[in-house]
């Protein structure tokens, strides 16, 4: 499986856990200059933009750990762009869901959801 389908695979399983949890999907891969939002969501008072890290292991690192302080500012910087374009008076929060696939797409996987990881 190709590294773009593997991950449009994580970003689909994370999708599916939100949902499952109680969040509704407002939008995926919103994109733009910036950067791009792999999930935006909802659920109660928050709007959740979502950085989604597939990896086959934590061997190396955690997946978590790839999301550095630029792609942290790259997110933010993102995120209040979507937000000057949809008027809202939820709570922004940005979250990161470390998704872990041994075999990529075939076999279990680990999911682990980061509430408000960084600011």
């Amino acid at each position: 499986m190709e590294a773009r389908e593997l991950g449009r695979f994580g970003e689909e399983r994370a999708a599916r856990w939100l949902r499952w949890h109680g969040y509704r999907i407002v939008e995926t891969n919103f994109a733009c200059r910036s950067g791009e939002i792999d999930l935006i969501a909802q659920k109660g008072s928050y709007i959740v933009f979502v950085e989604v890290k597939l990896r086959r292991s934590a061997d190396f690192a955690a997946a978590r750990e790839f999301v550095t302080a630029a792609k942290r500012q790259r997110i933010r910087t993102t995120a209040a762009l979507w937000l000057s374009q949809h008027e809202t008076g939820l709570q922004p929060r940005f979250d990161v869901i470390e998704i872990y696939a041994p075999r990529g797409a075939e076999g279990k996987i680990t999911l682990n959801h980061i509430e408000n990881a960084f600011e």
